[in-house]
Formats: structure tokens, sequence, C-alpha cells
């Protein structure tokens, strides 16, 4: 929603998907949480280098975006988890293609970033 409350506009489909998993941390998020609802902690171990404050903001982003639920249980010690909304298993059924894309081509994209880094580095040396 925009300031006045009217709803953006998007120019194709894809700007609004990458409006939605725009970012790194995002898609990992909901790979994640594929294969079931996670509390934060188990979540933060399944994404390596995710930062708490990343995964905090990335979590209230797919929140207010109606891809992830916060299930908060009321109890004490308190307990809260995060499960993907019909809407988010749409998402993820949607990125399933893109996945296996990367999975086929792992190591050529891994090859050509070492190739990309390594001139980047040569240029500062």
């Amino acid at each position: 929603m925009t300031e006045a409350g009217a709803c953006k506009e998007y120019s194709c489909g894809l700007e609004a998907a990458l409006d939605v998993i725009g970012g790194k941390w995002k898609v990992l998020i909901l790979w994640a949480l594929g294969s079931g609802a996670l509390r934060f902690g188990e979540l933060r171990r399944q994404i390596p280098g995710i930062s708490e404050k990343m995964l905090i903001q990335s979590l209230k982003e797919l929140e207010a975006d109606d891809i992830v639920v916060r299930n908060d249980y009321k109890v004490v010690p308190p307990r809260v988890d995060y499960a993907m909304t019909p809407f988010g298993h749409s998402l993820c059924e949607a990125l399933a293609p893109l996945c296996a894309w990367g999975q086929q081509h792992v190591e050529r994209i891994a090859a050509c970033k070492s190739r990309s880094e390594a001139a980047r580095q040569a240029l500062t040396a």
C-alpha cells in the first residue's frame, strides 16, 4: 500500500513477485519453512550467515505480505513459531523451477563467480 492507502501499481508480475521475495534471505527463509513450521532459533540455524536482525526484519516483511504467519501460542514459557500461509506455499511452488535450475548449474555458477572474484582481486592488487 502507498501512503494514501492506494495499492501499488506494478508494471508486470515479475516486479510484483520480486517486491515480495527481494533480498538475499527471504527465499532461503521460504525454503526452510517449506518442510513445516519452525521456531525462530530453528529457522536461524537452518539459514547459515543470517543475522538475528535480518531474520526478524525479513519475517516481519513476509508476514506483512501474507506469505508467512506468526503463531503465538500464549503459553509460559513463550512459544512462537513461523509457518507458510497457503499464499506462501503457492510462491514456493513458483520458486521450485528456479531452485532446480540453480541445482542443475551450480558448478558452472560457482566457476563463473570464482573467475569474476579473481579478476576483481587482480584489479585491486
